[in-house]
């Protein structure tokens, strides 16, 4: 299975990226983790980027809030998918960081999850890597069947709940 590289701007971005590594390790993916800011380490970031794919990598998540010009930066060095996710930031609450990611120049996609949507980037890794991956899908799709049964759990919870105050 191909690794997925995750990378985040700054530890302050940890606890979106948890949300990540949550539904990585739950579908047991393999990831690796690095702080590399696209403005302070551009040649470090720029170099994972480019050395992705021959280190086994097939999809990069990069998280970042502020100017969140990361996921731009790596998606510029690596044909690979690139997941932006932005973070937010005390500033203008995380729609800086939205549109910075979301908005990219023609030819550079990023495909881009929710302010702080650290979750749904493992599960868009997870699917992008489970179009040739079998054992993978296999997981997703469970999983998609246990969240679907938490659901109807929940609606038979409040179904009762209020049937038993008539």
């Amino acid at each position: 299975m191909k690794k997925t590289g995750i990378v985040m701007g700054s530890d302050s971005d940890l606890p979106v990226i948890q949300k990540t590594t949550a539904v990585l390790d739950a579908l047991e993916m393999p990831y690796e983790v690095h702080v590399y800011s696209a403005h302070r380490t551009p040649e470090e970031a720029g170099n994972f980027a480019k050395t992705a794919r021959e280190k086994g990598f097939g999809v990069i998540i990069a998280a970042a809030g502020m100017a969140a010009h990361l996921a731009g930066a790596i998606a510029a060095n690596t044909t690979l998918p690139v997941i932006g996710i932005p973070c937010k930031s005390s500033a203008f609450d995380g729609m800086d960081a939205l549109l910075s990611t979301v908005q990219m120049p023609p030819g550079i996609p990023v495909a881009t999850v929710a302010v702080n949507g650290g979750a749904n980037a493992g599960l868009l890794a997870a699917q992008i890597l489970a179009v040739e991956d079998a054992a993978l899908a296999e997981k997703l799709l469970a999983k998609r069947k246990s969240d679907a049964a938490a659901v109807l759990e929940k609606d038979q919870q409040i179904l009762s709940r209020l049937q038993d105050k008539d």
